[in-house]
């Protein structure tokens, strides 16, 4: 394997680069906490289909009067508890920690870019920082034009536990990186498969979360319909974009390595996840699959891109095992 570059690294901006991440973790936790206590102590709400509206034009039982729609057609009437003041409040310091959490993930790997002089994410350390940190852009872009304040607290748990492994079992010194890094290639390449990972991660959350919910039953959480919706939004933004990361990843290949495809186990992991995505997609699209079946197929694509991002690094060897994941 050739040696790595020669560079010099201003250890002061990466050690303040390792003390940012240290404490977006805790601010992450924090934002969790607020999330969770308006979870907690919000107003349960019962998902009234519109199957069940369509019964009470016909005679069937009524619909209770305090009743709010939502963009998939049902209601969701109040369970009778109110919401405590104090909780609702608590949501909107989550929202306001998470924007400084974010703002302290960005500082982080700024400081570490400038401190080795080169883009941000060459290593495992450096990925799984860059993708928990898009995990929780995807969720704030989200959070400003849907209502998605529910998945905040799971969002940020997310990221504080995939920051906190980072930390505890990725984390390398910052320093130079293999010379066929030093390339334009990845600040195209895997920029694109850190953005799209991001928002597969808000899918998953999503699917991971329309497995537990239960519809007629009070609930803090949406309805399974609107759960479907959020990861389907998400998936259809995103896969184009992993599309491009693939694309892009085997131009780079053919540039460093003279082939476009040499079933390296990061490229066929690559692949898988992109081929269960697409799965997704058409069941939906051709198919017209609905409700617990594709969102089982999302949560296997999650869990094909989840072995790809980290597992394949850990487990095998081959042309990408100059990640430095720590012995």
């Amino acid at each position: 394997m050739p040696a790595p570059v020669t560079q010099a690294v201003n250890q002061s901006l990466a050690t303040l680069s390792d003390q940012l991440i240290l404490v977006t973790v805790l601010l992450y936790l924090a934002a969790m906490i607020c999330f969770a206590l308006d979870l907690a102590f919000g107003r349960a709400r019962t998902v009234v289909s519109a199957r069940r509206r369509e019964l009470v034009g016909a005679g069937g039982p009524a619909v209770p009067d305090d009743t709010t729609g939502d963009a998939t057609g049902d209601t969701t009437e109040d369970s009778g508890s109110q919401p405590a003041a104090w909780a609702v409040r608590a949501g909107t310091v989550g929202v306001v920690l998470t924007w400084i959490a974010w703002a302290g993930n960005l500082a982080g790997i700024i400081t570490r870019g400038i401190a080795v002089d080169r883009w941000p994410w060459a290593n495992m350390y450096e990925f799984v920082v860059a993708i928990c940190f898009a995990a929780v852009t995807a969720f704030l872009a989200l959070l400003i034009r849907q209502p998605i304040r529910f998945l905040g607290a799971f969002v940020t748990v997310t990221a504080a536990l995939g920051l906190g492994f980072a930390v505890l079992f990725l984390h390398v010194q910052a320093g130079p990186v293999m010379p066929a890094l030093h390339s334009y290639w990845i600040a195209i390449h895997v920029t694109a498969a850190i953005v799209a990972s991001g928002l597969f991660i808000v899918a998953g959350v999503c699917a991971i979360l329309y497995l537990i919910r239960r519809d007629g039953r009070p609930s803090v959480l949406p309805s399974r319909e609107s759960l479907e919706r959020v990861a389907h939004r998400a998936i259809v933004i995103s896969f184009p974009i992993w599309t491009f990361a693939v694309i892009a990843g085997a131009l780079w290949a053919d540039r460093a390595w003279g082939r476009y495809w040499g079933w390296d186990p990061k490229e066929v992991w690559a692949f898988i996840t992109w081929v269960v995505y697409a799965a997704y997609l058409h069941a939906r699209a051709t198919a017209g699959w609905r409700g617990k079946a594709v969102m089982i197929i999302s949560l296997v694509a999650f869990g094909c891109l989840l072995f790809n991002l980290v597992g394949v690094n850990i487990f095998f060897s081959g042309l990408h095992s100059y990640a430095d994941v720590p012995k």
